[in-house]
């Protein structure tokens, strides 16, 4: 069955970076920030820097007034053509894309990350009742991810591929993975009308998918790398972190305090995120997401280590580094990450 692509992340990037490049955010002088971020209650804590309004709090108490802009953009891919081009100060995505884009831009951009936004499992889900293990994904089924074969989802995969089938066969998922956005794959998971038979889903939409008796869940990015894991991850270049020192500061103390305030009242954290983002998610099933013990809402990067090394030893990244701190810059390094 030839599959046929949902989307030109090519096309859309540059759709996207020729819309930034014409407005006013080519500007980086210290006092601005602009941040992009994506779709989903895994950008918590940004909801609440922005609610809140807390990197403008903290640039006052380094003595200067920030004004930030909050961009919301789908996909890593337009992401990183718009940070490369200066269009945007900040972005967000997986830590493989990060991963990526720190090890291509070395010596250049110098890309680095500048804090995660929390550790968050992924759910790989299927709704064939003959596939019982990952051994049992065949050639007819297909593998929903949002990004086949580059994202955050489809390289966990490969990881644990070439732990189960050897280093050559690593890739082995993804002939059978597909391009879709989470709302999309989750609507087509739960059909039962779609060529789609399993999807590696993060929340809310596993939440909502395991609601259907026929998912079921056949493994999760936790088991996979062996314990809480970051999911997302802020990042920019060498040039804005060295040019903008009291607006990098304020907000990387903005997104501390904002980890303190989630884990001080996680019900008014929920009730941020459904306004902030217009939700139309119930707030139970939102209230119930951010109280979950396998969501933690912290900076502090987790197993992102397990990446850098893995993904070496694949030859997806060319650099090897040392320890996590090598793709963190130094702000973050004070904190027990791994």
């Amino acid at each position: 069955m030839q599959k046929k692509p949902f989307f030109r992340p090519a096309r859309l990037a540059a759709g996207v970076l020729a819309g930034l490049l014409s407005g006013p955010l080519l500007a980086q002088a210290e006092g601005s920030i602009s941040i992009a971020q994506q779709f989903g209650i895994a950008y918590l804590l940004l909801d609440v820097v922005r609610d809140q309004k807390l990197i403008e709090k903290h640039g006052k108490e380094q003595g200067i007034d920030i004004q930030v802009e909050w961009r919301s953009i789908s996909g890593a891919t337009a992401m990183n053509e718009a940070l490369l081009a200066g269009a945007l100060d900040v972005v967000s995505a997986g830590v493989p894309p990060m991963l990526t884009m720190w090890d291509r831009t070395r010596g250049r951009q110098n890309v680095k990350a500048i804090a995660a936004l929390g550790s968050q499992p992924n759910y790989l889900l299927t709704s064939n009742p003959a596939v019982k293990s990952l051994e049992d994904l065949g050639e007819k089924d297909r593998i929903a991810v949002p990004a086949a074969g580059v994202g955050f989802q489809s390289r966990t995969l490969q990881i644990e591929a070439a732990k189960r089938f050897g280093k050559e066969q690593f890739q082995r998922f993804d002939g059978i993975s597909v391009s879709l956005p989470h709302p999309d794959a989750t609507a087509a998971l739960t059909s039962g009308v779609s060529e789609i038979s399993a999807h590696f889903s993060s929340a809310p939409f596993y939440y909502q998918a395991l609601e259907n008796p026929k998912v079921r869940k056949l493994i999760s990015s936790y088991d996979i790398l062996g314990g809480p894991a970051t999911f997302n991850v802020l990042y920019t270049t060498e040039k804005f972190h060295k040019d903008n020192p009291k607006t990098y500061r304020a907000f990387y103390d903005a997104l501390a305090e904002a980890e303190r305030i989630v884990k001080a009242d996680k019900r008014a954290a929920a009730q941020t995120y459904i306004r902030v983002e217009n939700s139309k998610l119930a707030p139970a099933l939102v209230e119930k997401i951010v109280e979950d013990q396998e969501n933690d809402f912290t900076i502090v990067p987790q197993r992102t280590f397990i990446y850098a090394e893995k993904l070496h030893e694949l030859g997806v990244l060319k650099n090897k580094a040392a320890s996590w701190k090598d793709y963190f810059f130094e702000e973050a390094h004070g904190v027990e990450g791994s």
